[in-house]
């Protein structure tokens, strides 16, 4: 029996890792994949990503102040006909009319904001990148984190099973020495209540297991597939790195305080930026435009432009007739002074340009330079609320380098701490081992009583949930030390 026990012993202290691989069905999942689904899902970091895209755009809008502003219209009119009164009077009435136009103009403007807008946009976009790269390292932490709270759950899942069939051992040997005579009832119900209560804690311990990896799945932004198994294990070896390295790593590379230091870089851009509002503005504009018009019944033209022509023609012929009275020549042409059928043509076909046949407008173009003189001290405003700004993103840059100083010693400190705690706690679960093995074959032998099996039972699977916690809070503590730092460290 002694060999059984320390068969189960020994496999409750072995990594969830082991235990998912003992499985037969279901998907594996390794802690890179882990990160990687993670990656192309986890919501918060995909909206990092999103806000860099927008940066992005930001800048290509920036350059796009440099180009012309191009702008173009065409419209179509229709004016109702009627009347023409003047002082009173109706001196005629005007046709119903078409009336069609376009316009197409182009502007650029130039002052001090445009031309500093791609910098500020640039240093944005760099600051918006190294965000991305923090979130990264975060979500990154996240899953390792959770990964880990999984695999723990799951080696307290294998302790409890074992446990269980321990306990279950148990309540057989005492039944069989209740019916030799060795044993009593109370042993047995002493048993079988142990074994009820160990049952309760295999499920509760399972219902743990299947919690911590939902949470983990949720962290990774996918659904849990049915029977996932975590495979990665998580070597256990001393410590070896130093904290002036770590530290010296950190500074150079932690995500986080790059960002910070991005956004100090952006910020010191944005005083340049207010500044410039002193400096003038220069603009260049042009523009092309046409229009043409028609009236719906072009006869009545027509007809007036026959009247004037007769008329025309009747006065010329006055004028000779006065003239040879006076003595003078005739001016002559009278006879050519007339309305043809070319003439009515040439109005129809003037009538008929509407609506593409556009008269043009002269071309023309137009630059003027301005100066801001005073503008109620909003300029002044400004550069105040920019310089501002910078000074809070230094501050956030010091804060941040103060906070990744405590974080990376405390992480580093806690590790070396944990290594030790984890010797110690080996030790403690290795003796509360043999004091259970030891107790039970004393019982076996009818040298002990139940009570003193129970009792190291329970020494046995606190030291053993002990020496689980202070493994996993290893591997926690290694991880947050790799957060800090900015970089994976093994």
């Amino acid at each position: 029996m002694r060999h059984a026990l320390t068969a189960l012993l020994l496999a409750a202290t072995t990594s969830a890792a082991a235990l998912a691989q003992e499985q037969t069905s279901g998907p594996i999942l390794t802690l890179e994949e882990a990160v990687q689904l993670s990656m192309r899902n986890n919501p918060t970091h995909l909206t990092a990503l999103s806000q860099r895209d927008r940066t992005s755009a930001q800048l290509r809008t920036a350059y796009g102040q440099w180009l012309p502003q191009v702008n173009s219209s065409f419209g179509s009119s229709f004016t109702k006909g009627g009347p023409l009164v003047f002082d009173g009077q109706q001196i005629g009435s005007n046709p119903d009319q078409l009336g069609s136009s376009y316009s197409i103009s182009a502007g650029v403007s130039f002052n001090g904001s445009s031309l500093m807008r791609p910098r500020s946009a640039r240093a944005n976009l760099n600051a918006a990148d190294a965000e991305v790269r923090g979130s990264e390292a975060t979500t990154r932490a996240q899953v390792v984190t959770f990964y880990l709270d999984a695999l723990q759950a799951q080696a307290q899942v294998a302790l409890q099973d074992t446990l269980l069939a321990n306990q279950q051992a148990q309540l057989d040997l005492n039944r069989a020495r209740e019916q030799v005579g060795a044993g009593t009832a109370l042993d047995v119900r002493n048993a079988e209540v142990t074994v009820g209560t160990q049952r309760l804690a295999v499920l509760q311990a399972r219902n743990r297991a299947a919690n911590a990896l939902m949470v983990l799945f949720q962290q990774m932004g996918v659904p849990q597939p049915e029977g996932v198994r975590l495979v990665t294990t998580f070597p256990m070896a001393e410590p070896t790195l130093q904290l002036e390295e770590l530290l010296a790593m950190a500074r150079g590379g932690n995500p986080v305080l790059n960002a910070a230091r991005a956004r100090e870089s952006a910020a010191s851009v944005q005083v340049a930026m207010a500044r410039s509002r002193w400096l003038p503005t220069l603009s260049l504009s042009t523009g092309w435009s046409g229009f043409t018009n028609r009236v719906t019944d072009i006869d009545p033209q027509i007809a007036s432009a026959a009247a004037g022509r007769t008329n025309s023609r009747r006065s010329c012929f006055t004028s000779d007739s006065i003239r040879s009275g006076a003595g003078l020549a005739p001016l002559g042409g009278c006879d050519g002074i007339v309305f043809t059928d070319a003439d009515a043509a040439a109005l129809r076909a003037a009538n008929d340009k509407y609506p593409f046949s556009f008269t043009k407008q002269p071309f023309g173009y137009r630059v003027s330079v301005s100066l801001p003189i005073f503008d109620g001290f909003s300029r002044e405003e400004g550069i105040q609320a920019a310089q501002a700004q910078r000074n809070e993103s230094r501050y956030a840059v010091r804060r941040q380098e103060l906070q990744l100083t405590t974080d990376v010693t405390t992480a580093y400190r806690n590790l070396v701490t944990q290594y030790e705690a984890v010797a110690l706690q080996q030790q403690t679960r290795d003796a509360a081992q043999q004091a259970l093995a030891l107790a039970q074959e004393r019982y076996r032998v009818g040298a002990s009583t139940f009570i003193e099996v129970s009792t190291a039972r329970n020494n046995f699977e606190r030291a053993g949930t002990d020496l689980i916690n202070a493994i996993y809070d290893f591997h926690k503590f290694f991880a947050a030390l790799e957060q800090a730092v900015g970089r994976p460290l093994r």
